[in-house]
């Protein structure tokens, strides 16, 4: 009966933890947050604040661990050592790990902030183009298109000729589906640069996205002529020829694919993909 107890007791913490802590985030989601890692072995969680370096990207300001009682408290675990609490900077690379936001209303027993006071460091340029564009940039690599607009659409509004801007929101426009943004945020930076490839490339997904195969093919014939970059000719081709196939349609199937397959010398991804795709419309 006295084991049974236990268990329950356990059990019941556990669950008291999990309704407090909810892990349900990735840490490129909790930019200026204190946030909770998994309960480790000693029942402690690891706890700390995410904010962005301006050189060194995502960090995390560790602050200590603490334990959660039966009633629900946030009990912090004092170090043995006093000066690891607080000064102890982890460089965060993007994580699938879910980490748990800390609730506000835990702040005190834990004795923090909601917004620590060192922050302030970090934040002097915080509203320059270069970090809103430099951040943006950060959060469209992470696949985190909806925060990387939260810096860019600023960046627009300060200066919208900003080099690599345009084509940078562009991207974000086109992971959120925004594809009529796209497009016109591409038109803006082709007018600034009319002879980069990446923009021409990016144009060219976005008129596929809207079933525009016209202009997909009006921008090819752009490519073709101006750019070095074979493997966004390629690439864009490629994509032509994906779209016949879905359609069923084997003789421009079948001329984008020999398109697609003259700007490389030997076989890639792309080809092998090809030939599958052939060989799919001919059974």
């Amino acid at each position: 009966m006295k084991y049974f107890f236990i268990l329950i007791t356990l059990f019941t913490a556990s669950i008291n933890a999990q309704n407090l802590l909810k892990f349900d985030k990735r840490n490129v989601q909790c930019e200026d947050k204190w946030i909770a890692y998994q309960i480790d072995n000693e029942s402690t969680y690891t706890f700390g604040f995410i904010y962005l370096d301006s050189e060194a990207g995502l960090t995390l300001n560790y602050e200590g661990k603490f334990k959660i009682d039966k009633n629900g408290k946030f009990n912090r675990v004092e170090s043995g050592t006093k000066k690891e609490i607080g000064f102890m900077k982890v460089r965060l690379q993007p994580s699938k790990n879910p980490i748990a936001e800390i609730p506000e209303s835990k702040f005190k027993e834990l004795n923090i902030e909601k917004v620590p006071n060192w922050l302030k460091l970090y934040k002097t340029d915080e509203n320059s183009i270069q970090r809103l564009y430099r951040w943006g940039y950060k959060y469209n690599g992470w696949n985190e298109s909806e925060k990387a607009l939260t810096y860019l659409e600023k960046a627009d509004i300060l200066d919208p000729k900003f080099k690599g801007l345009q084509t940078e929101l562009a991207f974000s426009y086109n992971a959120l589906g925004k594809f009529e943004k796209a497009e016109l945020s591409l038109k803006k930076a082709i007018a600034e640069n009319p002879k980069d490839c990446y923009t021409y490339k990016e144009l060219a997904y976005t008129y596929t996205k809207l079933v525009e195969l016209k202009k997909v093919i009006e921008t090819y014939e752009n490519m073709s002529n101006i750019c070095s970059e074979q493997n966004f000719i390629q690439e864009t081709a490629y994509n032509l020829a994906y779209e016949y196939f879905k359609n069923k349609d084997k003789v421009n199937f079948k001329k984008w694919k020999t398109e697609a397959e003259k700007w490389s010398k030997s076989e890639n991804q792309y080809t092998k993909n090809l030939n599958q795709m052939e060989t799919e419309l001919n059974k």
